[in-house]
């Protein structure tokens, strides 16, 4: 134990004398996270459109002025014929094109039926999908006025059922709430796993690992005394992260910390093991990055921050099985937003154990105690 104490002393040492390590502890997190849950944002509230309005009746001006009304949409232009509407989505001046057919007030009042041209930009495919979605909002609740005001008709049959959705766990539908746990754990493996991938490498370069070679330390004494420094910070990036969160973004934190935290130090073991084992077989910090990178991008574009883990394919559902990063992010969501207590989360602490023994076993066997 007091040999293990010598070679945390020496560690923390070395952390703080180099300043670039110390900024990605304090700096860097707080930058990351301010920025990328502002720029990680699929909502669209800004949604350019023009209008092809054939009819010019007093119902498509109306239907004109609902769309402007919306928050998301701003009308930035009025067109005659399809090829202006055609120009101005192809030089991207608008996202959305809404064409009214000649009597369209006419096919209303006659048949109780009309038909609408909605053009939308689908280069980005997500957005495109958010915006029709917007928009048919506005056109169905449109039609409800018009059938329930202007035609007086009865509600039944032609609106028979009404939906009062309740959203539960994040009731504002706040976007920030759904990213910013998410982004923590991605902070925290990112650091975690850079820091620890340069470690020994570092030693290396500067040629103090052959002053270790030569001491009585075990590999399990090296190993613990790399990992502890390295813990200590991860959990400290992620009380942090969720103290800057809170304050700046005041996401919901319904469940227990206890068993965020507990979770949290296996992860980091799991994190800290696979950063260590890089480092033992490279040789530079640059091989040790790049190779970390590549690691990174994997478990992060799998983890199912950005995209649902069951909209990917079955190949891709089955390799993020071996991702710890998504079980960490599935986990801080439950617990934060859904107040997920141990129980419900137990299948995780499981799994995350079992990654824990073997990337920690897999270090410490490839360590060696060579130049």
């Amino acid at each position: 134990m007091r040999t293990i104490l010598f070679l945390l002393r020496k560690e923390f040492l070395q952390i703080s004398r180099n300043k670039p390590i110390l900024g990605m502890i304090t700096v860097l997190p707080i930058i990351q996270l301010l920025l990328l849950v502002n720029a990680a944002n699929f909502e669209i509230k800004n949604i350019n459109f023009a209008i092809l309005d054939n009819d010019k009746s007093q119902t498509s001006q109306k239907l004109v002025e609902k769309l402007e009304a919306n928050e998301y949409f701003t009308l930035v232009a009025s067109v005659t014929n399809e090829m202006q509407a055609k120009h101005l989505l192809e030089r991207r001046k608008v996202d959305m094109v809404l064409q009214i057919p000649s009597k369209f007030e006419v096919d209303l009042q006659r048949f109780h039926k009309a038909s609408l041209f909605l053009g939308v930009n689908a280069i980005d495919g997500s957005a495109a999908g958010l915006i029709s979605y917007y928009a048919n909002n506005v056109i169905n609740n449109f039609n409800q006025e018009i059938v329930i005001d202007q035609l007086r008709l009865p509600i039944t049959p032609k609106l028979p059922i009404r939906t009062e959705p309740r959203f539960w766990f994040n009731p504002e539908l706040v976007y920030s709430a759904f990213m910013t746990p998410g982004l923590l754990v991605i902070l925290v493996t990112m650091v975690g796993m850079f820091l620890t991938s340069m470690n020994i490498v570092r030693e290396i370069e500067i040629g103090t690992i052959e002053q270790l070679n030569v001491t009585p330390i075990t590999k399990v004494q090296f190993i613990i005394a790399k990992l502890t420094p390295f813990w200590i910070i991860g959990m400290f990036i992620l009380a942090f992260g969720l103290g800057v969160g809170k304050l700046m973004f005041d996401f919901p934190i319904v469940g227990s910390l206890s068993v965020l935290f507990a979770f949290a130090a296996i992860y980091l073991l799991v994190v800290l093991g696979m950063g260590l084992f890089i480092s033992t077989i490279t040789n530079t910090q640059q091989q040790a990055m790049l190779i970390s990178w590549f690691f990174l991008v994997i478990f992060i574009l799998m983890s199912g921050l950005f995209t649902s883990v069951d909209s990917m394919p079955v190949w891709a559902q089955k390799l993020t099985l071996a991702n710890p990063v998504t079980y960490f992010v599935e986990l801080i969501r439950m617990v934060l937003l859904k107040g997920s207590g141990f129980h419900h989360v137990i299948k995780h602490f499981v799994i995350m154990s079992i990654m824990a023994v073997v990337t920690i076993g897999f270090a410490v066997l490839n360590y060696r105690k060579r130049a």
